[in-house]
């Protein structure tokens, strides 16, 4: 059965080319043009992606995925963006949004896009082995992707999960935001602050002090670690 992306987006001309290609690589698409029907579709019809544009009317595409953020089943978001709108971008990711492009951009690029954020939404890639990472009452699981701490199950977004899995599965090893970006995300190059929005949100989640935190913590100059309990 085709998976199912709704597209948000109301200039026509882009819709329909993103409709086209998406459409060309297998997908089942739907199309709606404002924030209060998308809303309305994905109550109807639950998508297995949604790819929302931030500039729409009756309610914006902020608005959107906070909304949207709010369903438990946890819907993955691309999100569009003007060129330059940097402070919407890093809004919108703080909302939970798992992946954007800046207007204009290549269909193609948004097809590939769109089978990341699915595979990764489908859980572990073909051949991979499940895992269980645990650390102080953090544990992951791989497999159905389910993240729990002192045993209460956590909401986290595709990337938000993806970043926590790497990082622990490195324990104390400092990496840049350039290899988090490659090595979760699968871009050789993008806006770095993607990351450091990742990491803030999961603060959030899995610190008890997120101002101070002690397991994800920031090597300065470098980017990242994880910083296991009994290091």
């Amino acid at each position: 059965m085709a998976q199912r992306v709704l597209v948000v987006d109301d200039d026509r001309t882009v819709s329909d080319v993103v409709c086209r290609y998406l459409e060309h690589a297998g997908y089942e698409v739907s199309h709606v043009g404002d924030g209060a029907a998308a809303l309305a579709a994905v109550a109807r019809q639950p998508p297995h992606l949604v790819v929302l544009d931030l500039m729409l009317p009756v309610l914006d595409g902020l608005a959107v995925c906070r909304r949207l953020r709010e369903r438990p089943d946890g819907v993955p978001i691309i999100m569009l963006t003007a060129r330059g709108d940097e402070a919407d971008r890093i809004l919108g990711l703080q909302l939970g949004a798992d992946d954007y492009l800046s207007k204009p951009f290549s269909p193609r690029e948004l097809v590939l896009r769109v089978r990341s954020v699915l595979r990764r939404a489908g859980g572990e890639p073909f051949g991979a082995v499940p895992e269980v990472l645990a650390d102080d009452g953090l544990e992951l699981e791989t497999g159905p992707r389910v993240a729990r701490l002192h045993g209460r199950e956590l909401t986290l977004t595709l990337r938000e999960f993806d970043l926590l899995a790497h990082l622990m599965r490195h324990p104390a090893r400092a990496f840049r935001r350039a290899e988090l970006l490659d090595r979760v995300w699968g871009w050789s190059f993008g806006d770095q602050s993607t990351v450091t929005v990742h990491v803030r949100r999961l603060r959030e989640k899995i610190e008890a002090d997120p101002a101070n935190p002690r397991r994800i913590v920031t090597v300065w100059g470098v980017g990242y670690r994880y910083e296991p309990a009994d290091a």
